[in-house]
This record gives C-alpha cells, structure tokens and sequence, in this order.
C-alpha cells in the first residue's frame, strides 16, 4: 500500500483495539455464505429470511462487545479482559512454551497453565509488558481464538440437544421457541470467531505491520495495515459481492474429525495454522502493490482476501452442519421433562 492510503487508515487502526478483525461488511459476509451452504434438511426455523438476518447481524457482536471497553475510565476492562484474546493465536508465540499447533492442548486453562509455567521458568524469554498498554491483562497472553471456536460449537451441540428433547417429550411452544433463539443466537455469534480465523493477520505476532528488527524483505512497519486488510481495502474498492462469493460455496457436511474427542479443536487448529503460513504472502501482495486501490492493481489481493473469507463461510456453515448432526441426547432434560408430564397427570 502507497503511504498516502496508510495515512488515510493510520487513524482507524490507532483507535482500533488488538481484537479487530474483518470489518462489519466481512464479518457479516462469512455468516451469509455460511448460511448460504446451509441444506435445505437443516432445521427450518433457521433457514427463514427473518433468521437469516439475525445471524447476520449477531457476526459483530464480539465487535461490539470490544467497543465497550474504554481504557479512559476503566469501563469494559473485565469485558476485554474476557474476550479479547478469543480474537486471536499467535502462533509464533508457541515456541516460548515449547509447544507446537499439534501439541495445543484441547483445553483452554491447559494452555493457560502452559503459559504460566513457561514464564516462571524462563522469564527471560519474554519481552517486558509495558502496564500503561495492558490496563485489560492480556499482554501475557498469545490468544485462545482455536478454543473459543470449539467452545461455542459444543454450545451450539447443546442448544439443539435441547430443543430436540423440548420437542420430543413435551416442552412448552415458549420453552421450544426460546430454545430456538439459543441456537440463532450462538450460530450468529460464533461466525465472528470462525471469520477471525482466516485473517492472516489474527494467527501471527505480526498483526500491526511487521514489527521487529529482522525485515530483509521490506514488508510494512504501519499500524494502520491491520485496518486496511480489515475493510479498508474492500471499502475503497467497491465492497463485497456476497451473492458472486456464494456461487463459490458447497453444500455443507459433517466435519469426519468430529467423531474424535478433540476432533473439533484440531479442526480450528489446522484452520488457523493454514491462515498463518498466508501471513508473508499477505505481506508480499502489499509491498508489490498488489493490495491498492489505485488503477485497479488490487485484482490480486481481491481474490486473496476474498478467498479467505469465503474458507470461513465454508467451515462454518460445515460447524453449524455438523453440530446439529452430531448433538448428544439430554438425558437430564429428558428425564425433567418426563418426570414434569408425569406430575401433571397426577394433578
């Protein structure tokens, strides 16, 4: 990108907290061309128009709940304390810990205990945390975006296991239609993560630019190059076509590694890791000019960003897919459920 563009979105990336990643128009894109993979035996009440713009919309939502956090007077910092390493992993961190993608443990706390351990250990591999820039206390940490994936499809396996016992041994047309409302509402919100997970740039240490001493290839130092993978790219060049970028979409299906424990988890691991080896090709469209506005010579960068948008349309229409054809029996909620019908009769 030229140095007037960056000038124009250096502002925008200033004030754009660590956890940004695809713009609204993005984000809401990859939800759409998951919806769009969806079969039409997916469960109906998903697959109405008015639904369809629900899920849509809920795509910012993890956006939005970053926009709460205000550093000024403290507002949000629990909120972004929470939920804004759930944006991202980056990957070149893992050495410090003596972990690779494969060894990641499943488990979210693991990976926290890892951390901890290896900065007890080695404190001296790790650079200073300057607290003026970590009022929120996620400095230490390198992301937990795989788990966040993982952890809301297994809510979404439990919001249809919910309604399908609802359905089968009595719930109330309330209980079902809340119960539905659970699942739309979880479907929308984990399309934000599974849309941040093709973004080269939330998978890597070199997420504002290519920050360290060691760039023989003259990539971009700009804070602002976050912002214009972001949008401001697709802002300046037209927006996105997402009835052109459906045609490119096939049906969804089962994930196979889901029938592993942590099948799932190696799925958004695998995800991301292909996201990360794209971070220098990235890198490289910019430096040759392949990602501008000017004098339509970002045909090339286009078909990138489009393309990883539209991976993340595809995973997730196969996550959504996949955990309302494997959800487990509530067997608690059943026996309630029974136990409940059983009383009325007595009355």
């Amino acid at each position: 990108m030229n140095k007037k563009l960056f000038s124009a979105t250096l502002l925008l990336g200033a004030v754009v907290f660590r956890t940004a990643a695809w713009d609204y128009e993005g984000h809401h894109a990859v939800n759409e061309l998951a919806l769009a993979s969806l079969p039409t035996n997916f469960p109906t009440f998903a697959l109405t128009p008015e639904t369809r713009t629900r899920i849509a919309f809920l795509a910012g939502e993890a956006d939005r709940w970053r926009n709460e956090t205000s550093l000024k007077n403290g507002t949000g910092l629990a909120l972004g304390h929470a939920s804004g390493p759930d944006h991202y992993l980056d990957l070149e961190d893992l050495k410090l810990y003596d972990l690779t993608p494969e060894k990641l443990p499943p488990l979210r706390y693991d990976f926290v205990a890892d951390i901890v351990k290896a900065r007890a250990a080695h404190p001296e591999k790790f650079p200073a945390i300057t607290p003026a820039k970590n009022a929120d206390h996620t400095r230490e940490l390198s992301g937990f975006l795989p788990w966040a994936i993982t952890e809301n499809y297994e809510k979404l396996q439990s919001g249809f296991a919910t309604l399908a016992a609802l359905e089968k041994f009595g719930g109330t047309p309330e209980e079902i239609a809340n119960a539905k409302q659970d699942i739309v509402y979880v479907m929308g919100v984990m399309g934000h993560f599974v849309g941040d997970a093709s973004q080269p740039l939330h998978t890597t240490m070199y997420h504002h630019g290519w920050t360290t001493n060691n760039n023989p290839n003259h990539y971009t130092t700009a804070f602002g190059f976050h912002a214009w993978i972001d949008g401001g790219f697709f802002h300046k060049t037209g927006g996105l076509d997402v009835k052109k970028l459906s045609a490119t979409i096939h049906p969804a299906g089962k994930i196979p590694a889901a029938d592993n424990p942590d099948g799932i988890f190696q799925t958004a691991v695998t995800f991301i890791t292909q996201a990360n080896q794209l971070v220098e090709p990235l890198y490289i469209l910019d430096r040759d000019g392949k990602l501008s506005n000017k004098e339509n010579r970002g045909v090339e960068g286009r078909v990138f960003l489009e393309g990883q948008l539209v991976k993340s349309g595809q995973l997730l229409g196969d996550l959504w897919f996949t955990a309302w054809a494997t959800a487990p029996e509530d067997t608690f909620l059943e026996r309630e459920l029974t136990q409940r019908a059983a009383a009325a009769e007595l009355k």
